[in-house]
């Protein structure tokens, strides 16, 4: 049996990706792009999407994978940033962007992931994908486990560059999931995706993120172009403690797929916010129980549990806290013992499990004798 204890609470969740509507929030900004999507980057709560589930050539945004594999291989220890490789033939007559790699010459990991960071060079993802895996088809295997295992559904990559080929392609929303992937497991990688040039073999290439130096708060990600794919940008900003991450597919020009994604962004951040609802490890209630060494338990969550909601709606939700009843002693630690639910306007918008912060372990035959009949007049 479980006992609801309800309280109102200073805070909200954002439910757009659940499907939900909330008075006072207008819809997106008309963008004038093949598909879209804005999530928050520590919820992973989408805000605004169009086509987001359509299926789409990612052009040079698959270079984001490609860095993810590149950085599981460092720190998996199977390859080092000062590894220096020998540039095969294949990479270096690579088409498109290019690093202006020599053939033949040896060159860095590092030096490598910053030309195909800053300066999208296809020459540089094959050259990484062939010091990781010796060979680029080799290394797409990778790649898709990769990507099968951060959840992208609709996904899938037969190179390393994202030249056009009819086995590579994606959705809005799983190159959101990819960033925040990328963002979460490898931020010190991800900082080089800020860096505004990169010179190389006497050549100086510009970042072609149209946001760096626009916008003081992006700091990301990275953008592709393919006549077929039209203009892409998986764009990323920080403002005040909260990060979004937005995604532009199809734009009809490079100045088109800025001005779209800062358009995202800034509705994002006008409309929404983002808050801790709960402290890893610290109580949300305290719990009697029965028949152990300790006649109290806490409960709460293990991690920081933010949550995202509408601006000037957070004296609005409901939390009802559903507890386990006549909780009997031993209990280990991070047991499950009930959830919160969180309301807003009536409707269910998240459902957060609470665990034991400690254990308790079996009190003495004296104490469970007591509770043993106490239990009986309940």
């Amino acid at each position: 049996m479980r006992f609801p204890v309800i309280f109102w609470l200073l805070a909200a969740v954002a439910p757009n990706a659940l499907g939900m509507d909330f008075a006072g929030v207008p819809a997106p900004p008309e963008l004038g792009v093949r598909a879209y999507v804005l999530i928050d980057f520590d919820t992973g709560e989408v805000l605004a999407e169009n086509n987001a589930d359509m299926r789409n050539e990612p052009a040079s945004l698959t270079k984001i994978l490609t860095v993810y594999t590149v950085a599981a291989a460092i720190r998996g220890g199977h390859i080092k940033l000062d590894d220096a490789t020998v540039v095969s033939e294949y990479a270096w007559k690579q088409e498109g962007s290019r690093m202006f790699l020599d053939v033949n010459k040896p060159v860095t990991v590092d030096q490598l992931l910053h030309g195909d960071i800053i300066q999208s060079g296809n020459d540089a993802s094959v050259a990484l994908a062939e010091h990781v895996s010796g060979t680029e088809e080799t290394f797409a295997i990778a790649m898709n486990k990769h990507a099968q295992a951060m959840g992208l559904k609709a996904s899938h990559f037969a190179n390393s560059t994202g030249l056009p080929n009819p086995e590579t392609y994606t959705t809005a929303r799983d190159l959101s999931v990819l960033a925040r992937a990328l963002i979460k497991d490898f931020p010190e990688v991800y900082a080089l995706f800020s860096i505004p040039e990169f010179t190389y073999n006497g050549i100086r290439q510009p970042n072609r993120n149209g946001l760096l130096g626009r916008d003081p708060s992006a700091d990301g990600v990275k953008t592709g172009h393919t006549e077929s794919a039209g203009f892409c940008l998986v764009g990323s900003a920080k403002r005040d403690g909260m990060r979004l991450i937005s995604v532009v597919m199809g734009a009809p020009s490079n100045a088109a797929r800025t001005r779209a994604t800062q358009a995202l962004l800034n509705y994002g951040y006008h409309f929404f916010e983002t808050r801790r609802l709960y402290a890893a490890n610290a109580p949300v209630v305290t719990e009697h129980v029965w028949m152990g060494d300790s006649a109290e338990l806490a409960i709460g969550v293990t991690q920081d549990t933010p949550i995202t909601f509408p601006r000037g709606q957070f004296d609005k939700l409901k939390v009802t806290l559903e507890v386990a009843q006549q909780i009997k002693a031993p209990v280990s630690a991070g047991a499950a013992l009930g959830n919160a639910r969180i309301e807003l306007d009536g409707k269910l918008v998240a459902t957060i499990p609470l665990v034991a912060l400690q254990a308790v372990a079996e009190g003495s035959y004296a104490r469970q004798f007591i509770d043993w009949a106490r239990l009986l007049v309940q």
